[in-house]
């Protein structure tokens, strides 16, 4: 039988606990235990020791904003060499192994190896059938409709095709790295069955990036696959803030230099005002060969050098190799009064 508090057992334990001999139990917070407590103070998070993220979310953000660029490079180049509207965007970035990516890739599909011989490793990019057959189709003059997508192997000519759009991509994906670093990336080996394909162990935590792509009546997507272990190195440089200063600097001074070279090849009129009268529509009506128009100039004071109507100098009117010249005495204040 279960022990059963008398009255004096009832008032020893209230007069403890009025005096704090005794603790209560009331405010323990406790993890594990046999009876559920109010945990809302205590931040659990699950953690899968499969999974392991290796990446910040900061970086990720980072890497996301990064592969915009590059959609929207890869876009705009496929629009202009298809003569049709590519709209690529970037759905999804997240880390998982390299078994899951692998197992979420259809088969056959366009499976390419991408080499950089500034990375410890190499990447993968992924194409799905649904819109490379139909980017096919558009390069052999064909219109899309009701086209047929074969459930088969590329072709030799298709495979050739197709790595006309990996160096496009190529291309696209260098200029959007080379704000972190400069990387020069190029297409590899195809294949049609990702499952042949072992770029880094299954367990290796990757890098996966799926992106949108439509094209007039057709659509599909696109995976670029990153191993952590080809971007380890360098990745505390893709954090946000140092990431996006690096980037503005680099291309505030990369604008810089082109519109200075754009304008120091430029063409102006300059132009020597000599002096300035009035005089009425009469006396213009009437001017003729050898006629004086007379001011109140003096000829021995400065002239007025305008650079495309606008005064910038001061200069005195002389000759220089038997031609009229201006000599420039100095730019023109606003103490001036031309």
């Amino acid at each position: 039988m279960t022990d059963v508090l008398n009255q004096d057992d009832i008032d020893t334990l209230l007069t403890a606990v009025e005096s704090g001999e005794v603790r209560d139990g009331a405010d323990e917070r406790q993890i594990f235990s046999r009876h559920r407590r109010d945990l809302e103070d205590l931040e659990i998070r699950e953690y899968d020791f499969k999974r392991p993220e290796r990446i910040s979310k900061d970086q990720m953000r980072a890497l996301q904003t990064l592969h915009e660029t590059f959609a929207r490079n890869f876009g705009a180049s496929l629009s202009g060499f298809l003569r049709t509207i590519v709209e690529i965007r970037i759905a999804r970035a997240e880390q998982m192994t390299y078994s899951e990516f692998i197992a979420g890739l259809p088969n056959p599909t366009s499976f390419s190896l991408i080499n950089a011989p500034e990375l410890d490793g190499q990447l993968c990019l992924e194409i799905s059938p649904l819109i490379i057959y139909p980017i096919i189709d558009r390069l052999l003059g064909g219109s899309n409709q009701d086209l047929f997508i074969p459930q088969r192997a590329m072709t030799m000519i298709e495979i050739r095709l197709t790595q006309t759009i990996l160096s496009r991509a190529m291309a696209a994906l260098s200029e959007a790295w080379e704000n972190v670093k400069k990387i020069t990336f190029s297409y590899g080996e195809m294949e049609s069955n990702p499952q042949i394909v072992q770029i880094v162990p299954p367990n290796e935590v990757v890098v996966v990036l799926d992106f949108e792509i439509k094209m007039t009546n057709r659509a599909g997507t696109m995976s670029l696959c990153i191993p952590f272990n080809a971007i380890e190195t360098f990745i505390d440089d893709l954090s946000s803030q140092s990431w996006f200063l690096a980037g503005r600097q680099k291309g505030d001074r990369q604008w810089e230099r082109i519109i200075t070279g754009k304008i120091a090849d430029a063409v102006l009129g300059v132009s020597g005002v000599l002096a300035e009268t009035s005089i009425t529509m009469a006396e213009l009506r009437s001017l003729e060969v050898g006629d004086l128009i007379i001011t109140e100039k003096p000829a021995v004071q400065p002239v007025a050098l305008a650079v495309e109507g606008v005064t910038k100098f001061l200069a005195h009117i002389g000759q220089h190799k038997g031609r009229r010249a201006l000599s420039v005495l100095r730019p023109i204040t606003g103490r001036d009064r031309v």
